[in-house]
């Protein structure tokens, strides 16, 4: 077995200079089926769509756009010096079951960011909550072996049962964010990656439709006494995943979603807070499982250069004024498929060390 005094996977915060990205697959996509974890958290004006199509392959015509797209972003990030890794492609519209329940297909291998954390050189695979994503890790083994190989540790949460008394079958649509149920409990850990962001010693989270108490219970006694992990209060009827809401974007600088977050932890107060611009992007843009707000799911390859939508000229616009450097992709085709720069990336290794910002 191969280790090396470098560090092969290593990762401490969402800014240090990015030298090896994992970015996400969209080919072999196949829609999830209808279910209360999507009645919670989809668009409302995509569930006859899910209802219709659980089980069956993306439409090929947009799987070919998003794909376009996906190649743009990976010319970029190797033409500014990043190396690129890829899961595998796997044929998700196929049907699988557990002792305790079945589906007809699983979802796709986009988005890495939500089924891996990288807290420096340690990989976590994460329990998520949705049937659809149970083998969804499969499509990054190979990876995940090879990095291993190379000398970074590798765990994984309990595999979670994912029973019907884990989800709460009579959820409602909640009036206000004060109203909110969650479509999940904590009989068991859940947490998608994406629902954590990290800034150096200190990881940034939010209780959400895939995130439980339960889970970030797990991921803290995991970590032990090296990570401070803090829970936002976000104000947000459908929450899942936090990088649509909450970004640092190098140390003393901070975007937000101000919609979503209207109270921040006291330690940011000598942070600069910039609050995201409304999006750009045609309420006709198809968007199966987002919201127009991932404007701001941007990667940041180091404190200056960020990578953003090309259409969104009013983010691009703030990020010049606010002294960064927009290196405009187009990607809007990709998110169609419900994430967009951020999603679509797993960070491996940022050149930085662990540190704390406060």
């Amino acid at each position: 077995m191969t280790q090396t005094n470098s560090p092969i996977v290593s990762v401490y915060t969402e800014w240090d200079p990015l030298e090896e990205v994992i970015v996400g697959v969209v080919s072999g996509g196949a829609v999830p089926e209808w279910h209360v974890t999507l009645q919670a958290t989809m668009p409302e004006d995509q569930w006859q769509f899910y209802q219709q199509n659980g089980g069956k392959p993306f439409d090929p015509e947009k799987i070919r756009l998003a794909n376009q797209d996906l190649a743009e972003f990976v010319h970029i990030l190797e033409s500014e010096g990043v190396t690129v890794k890829r899961p595998d492609e796997i044929n998700f519209a196929r049907p699988y079951q557990t002792m305790d329940w079945q589906v007809p297909s699983g979802l796709y291998a986009a988005m890495p960011r939500d089924i891996l954390l990288v807290f420096g050189d340690l990989l976590i695979e994460c329990p998520l909550a949705w049937r659809s994503r149970y083998y969804e890790i499969n499509a990054y083994r190979n990876l995940l072996k090879d990095y291993f190989r190379r000398g970074a540790r590798w765990v994984a949460a309990p595999r979670p049962e994912l029973k019907d008394e884990f989800y709460n079958y009579d959820y409602q649509e909640p009036a206000s964010p004060a109203e909110l149920k969650y479509v999940i409990n904590d009989l068991e850990p859940t947490f998608d990656a994406a629902d954590f962001i990290r800034c150096g010693r200190d990881i940034f989270c939010q209780r959400s439709h895939v995130t439980n108490d339960m889970g970030i219970e797990w991921l803290r006694r995991l970590l032990g006494d090296t990570y401070t992990i803090h829970v936002l209060e976000v104000e947000d009827t459908h929450p899942m995943h936090i990088d649509a809401t909450f970004m640092p974007l190098a140390p003393g600088k901070l975007l937000i979603n101000q919609e979503r977050l209207k109270k921040l932890p006291p330690m940011f107060k000598d942070w600069d807070v910039f609050t995201a611009p409304r999006p750009c992007m045609s309420d006709r843009h198809t968007l199966y499982m987002t919201s127009k707000w991932i404007n701001m799911n941007i990667i940041m390859l180091d404190t200056e250069r960020v990578v953003v939508e090309r259409q969104e000229e009013s983010i691009i616009q703030a990020f010049k004024d606010w002294g960064f450097k927009p290196i405009p992709c187009s990607f809007q085709n990709f998110n169609t498929f419900g994430g967009s720069f951020h999603c679509a990336t797993l960070d491996v290794r940022r050149r930085g060390e662990l540190t704390s910002y406060f």
